[in-house]
C-alpha cells in the first residue's frame, strides 16, 4: 500500500501540466482531494457513469488526461453541487467537471456521451447568440448535431400545443455583452 502511494506521488510530481490546467480553469485545488469518497456517496448520477466522481478527480491528480476526458462522468455531471456540500476539503467538483468538459471540447476529444456533449454545445450556442436559451432553436440545433430527428417528436408536439415551446426567441437587453463574454473566453 505504501509503495502504491509513493508511486502515485512520483507520477504526480513528474508532469503537472494537465492537473494545473484543470485546477486553473476550475479555480479548485486539485491536490486537496484525499479520496474520501464523500462526493461519490452523494452524487445522483454516479450509478450511471463509467467512473465515479472521486475516480475522475484522481485521474486529474495523476495527469491521466485521456482517461479523464473520455469518461462519461464529465458529461453526466448535472452540477447539483452535492459533492461540494459533502466535501470535507471544500473542493467544488462540479467546477472541475465544467473545466474537464471545456478541455474536452477544446481538444476535440471524443465524448463518451456524444448526445450530452451535443446538447451542451447547443445550449451554449443558444445563450451565446440570444443571451438566454430558446428551447425550440436549441432542440432544433441538438437534433441537427445528433442526427436523431424523429425521437421525441410527439413529446415536442405536446409541448408546443401546451405553449411550452415559443416559436420566436426573446432576445435579452444585454445579449451583445453576453456574446462578448463568449468571444473573449475563446481568446484565452
Amino acid at each position: 500500500m505504501a509503495q502504491a502511494v509513493a508511486e502515485d506521488r512520483l507520477k504526480v510530481s513528474r508532469n503537472k501540466s494537465f492537473r494545473d490546467e484543470i485546477g486553473s480553469l476550475s479555480g479548485q485545488s486539485i491536490v486537496s482531494c484525499y479520496q474520501c469518497g464523500e462526493c461519490t456517496a452523494g452524487c445522483p448520477v454516479a450509478y450511471a457513469s463509467d467512473i465515479t466522481p472521486n475516480q475522475t478527480m484522481r485521474m486529474v491528480q495523476l495527469n491521466q488526461e485521456k482517461a479523464a476526458l473520455s469518461s462519461s462522468m464529465i458529461w453526466l455531471c448535472v452540477g447539483c453541487e452535492a459533492c461540494a456540500t459533502r466535501c470535507p476539503r471544500g473542493v467544488e467538483l462540479s467546477k472541475v467537471m465544467d473545466a474537464l468538459r471545456e478541455a474536452s471540447v477544446q481538444r476535440g476529444a471524443a465524448a463518451a456521451e456524444p448526445a450530452v456533449k451535443a446538447f451542451h454545445q447547443s445550449f451554449l450556442h443558444s445563450v451565446q447568440f440570444l443571451g438566454r436559451t430558446h428551447e425550440l432553436s436549441m432542440i432544433g440545433e441538438h437534433k441537427l448535431r445528433t442526427r436523431n430527428f424523429f425521437a421525441d417528436v410527439m413529446l415536442g408536439v405536446k409541448m408546443f400545443l401546451k405553449g411550452k415551446l415559443v416559436i420566436m426567441p426573446e432576445v435579452i437587453r444585454g445579449n451583445r455583452e453576453v456574446f462578448k463574454i463568449f468571444r473573449n473566453s475563446k481568446k484565452k
